[in-house]
């Protein structure tokens, strides 16, 4: 697997449906941005409850985006958002189970000298798709995951480590054309809103498709 020929066929989709993509993002991200920062106003538990939407709302998201990425792999989108969501909202639960699960292990593993929480993060790539696509669940979905992965592994890294660069790239950038907004609050917010919007539609259409490359593989193997 070419972690480079990835990219290049996430940009390919990316490009060929930014408003479906985005769009998905956004009718999520954007709203929870304004609710996370009227909940601000509530002091910590205010915090809280928003840092819990919003780790429900990435869960959701991608969920979602791997329907859509399975959607348009023919090249037009089949699928309105209320279907897309439709598909991610029967599968939450078992999606907020696993995301939890693996970002426990992943901080854990990333608190112990770095490596073995890119290890797991390497090895979880493909939990999402593997929930969405292939409806096992919770604890399936890690070894299948991994077992998808296996042999696959530095290439999947490559995948992740491109793909992490880029969403940074372009937070940075947003944040510079956000710096000249007055309210540091607001400006955070609106901030995480766009540059959700648009980073977790490229992250998940590379992670759906690094799944697919994988299962040809393993087909072909």
């Amino acid at each position: 697997m070419d972690p480079g020929d990835i990219i290049r066929r996430t940009w390919e989709v990316y490009r060929g449906h930014p408003r479906h993509l985005i769009s998905i993002a956004a009718v999520v991200f954007v709203p929870l941005g304004v609710i996370a920062g009227l909940l601000a106003n509530f002091g910590w538990p205010g915090v809280l409850v928003a840092n819990l939407l919003g780790l429900a709302a990435i869960f959701f998201v991608q969920g979602a985006l791997v329907k859509a990425v399975e959607d348009v792999r023919d090249g037009r989108v089949d699928l309105g958002l209320a279907e897309t969501f439709g598909y991610a909202g029967g599968r939450l639960w078992v999606l907020a189970g696993a995301g939890l699960l693996a970002t426990v292990g992943i901080c854990v593993g990333l608190a112990l000298l770095i490596v073995p929480g890119l290890v797991l993060l390497t090895w979880w790539l493909v939990v999402s798709p593997v929930i969405m696509l292939e409806h096992r669940p919770i604890l399936d979905t890690f070894g299948r995951s991994r077992a998808l992965v296996r042999g696959e592994a530095w290439p999947v890294f490559g995948v992740l480590v491109l793909t992490l660069l880029i969403v940074l790239a372009l937070g940075l950038v947003i944040a510079l054309i956000l710096a000249p907004l007055d309210s540091d609050s607001w400006r955070t917010l609106l901030g995480q809103a766009v540059g959700n919007s648009l980073a977790a539609p490229f992250a998940g259409v590379a992670w759906t498709l690094t799944y697919f490359r994988l299962r040809e593989l393993e087909e072909a193997g």
